[in-house]
């Protein structure tokens, strides 16, 4: 039975923001919702009843490092990664795509700055990729096919299909060969899927990927060419990859007036909070970022519409908690000189106070966003937020 659904609830009158629900077999997803990443399984320094409880109810794992470790066999002896991992809500993988793309575009940097070739750890066909692990240097091939397979063994409830990630700058001959390549795997990625899918129970929801980089025709028609295919949901990808906010922006004014009405729309890579506001208003429903995460790690936490970096020796005295008005478990029992303490003295409990808070602290914002676009006041919210932002 195909357990995967969406409902739109709520409409923005001034712009195109929405709320709605993703119900998969894992539960259900309040949307909009901004989705942390957990690459290797783990969302960095923290446990899942921390991750839960800062209203988290999807997070991404990826694909890549799971097949190099732990490995899909040792995945499969689990039933997948939610008793692998002991997480029992729902969970999203990607192709493996972005990863190719990384370690491609390293090498096409290189290669234009010596103008000439060089050795590189991948090499990509129309048939699939073929790839070298940055941890041994064994060697891999990712196709639409066994993507597939890897995602149904990860048993995520919502997969991407394999894509070929284009990278910035980029020429609009490259850029084209990328999209047309992408058009192929998507329906190789679709008629795998639909297989397994027949053998596999609780079902898994597959989205088609849009590429097309920064320019316009190409967008369009690969919006018009992958909604034309019978995926659960679409993402949008290739717009974190050194875009300006801008470019991204436009990026979304051309593609989300094609996506369909009646199913989820992610935006892959994006979520500073600058941007969310933005993709909100666009009618994006779920979208990942690492970077307020990353962040904590780095000793920059959210306070107030503003970044503070806990390291400063300002903070070696504050008494304050990070942010006054938030009520997650580090501001409630932990003063910016504790944390700022932690971080000069680099131990690791201050990495998790930090990433707890900066969580907690955008969660927090993605409700509140959710209620003023149920009760008609986003556009007012949205207007406030970044008007008192860009005065602090």
């Amino acid at each position: 039975m195909n357990a995967f659904s969406f409902d739109c609830l709520h409409r923005d009158t001034k712009t195109n923001a929405r709320t709605g629900v993703i119900h998969t077999p894992h539960g259900d997803i309040e949307t909009p919702a901004f989705v942390p990443v957990g690459t290797q399984a783990t969302v960095k320094s923290l446990d899942f009843d921390e991750i839960s409880s800062s209203g988290t109810n999807l997070f991404f794992v990826n694909t890549y490092h799971m097949v190099l470790r732990p490995g899909t066999d040792v995945i499969q002896r689990f039933g997948g990664l939610h008793s692998f991992m002991h997480w029992d809500k729902p969970l999203i993988t990607d192709s493996g795509g972005f990863q190719v793309f990384s370690l491609g575009a390293k090498r096409f940097a290189r290669k234009n700055e010596k103008g000439e070739g060089e050795a590189s750890l991948v090499r990509i066909t129309d048939d699939g990729v073929t790839f070298k692990s940055h941890w041994d240097g064994v060697e891999y091939v990712f196709t639409p096919e066994n993507s597939m397979e890897y995602q149904w063994i990860l048993g995520a409830d919502v997969h991407i299909a394999f894509d070929d990630c284009t990278p910035y700058p980029v020429t609009k001959k490259q850029a084209e060969k990328s999209m047309i390549r992408t058009h192929l795997w998507a329906k190789r990625s679709l008629d795998a899927h639909t297989k397994l899918s027949v053998t596999r129970n609780p079902y898994q929801a597959l989205y088609g990927s849009i590429q097309g980089s920064v320019f316009e025709d190409l967008r369009k028609e690969s919006a018009q060419c992958i909604t034309k295919l019978p995926f659960d949901g679409f993402a949008i990808g290739g717009v974190a990859v050194g875009e300006s906010k801008l470019e991204m922006e436009q990026v979304l004014s051309w593609v989300m007036p094609i996506l369909p009405d009646n199913r989820p729309r992610h935006l892959l890579g994006v979520g500073e909070i600058d941007d969310i506001f933005t993709l909100i208003s666009y009618g994006i429903d779920t979208f990942d970022c690492v970077q307020p995460t990353r962040l904590a790690r780095m000793g920059i936490v959210f306070a107030d519409k503003r970044e503070l970096d806990i390291t400063n020796k300002e903070f070696d005295g504050d008494t304050k908690p990070i942010d006054d008005a938030c009520s997650c478990l580090t501001c409630k029992n932990y003063s910016r000189a504790y944390i700022h303490h932690l971080f000069r003295v680099r131990e690791l409990l201050g990495y998790r106070l930090a990433t707890i808070h900066n969580l907690s602290y955008i969660q927090n914002l993605i409700f509140k966003i959710r209620q003023a676009i149920r009760d008609g006041s986003f556009f007012k919210m949205k207007s406030e937020w970044l008007e008192q932002k860009n005065r602090v």
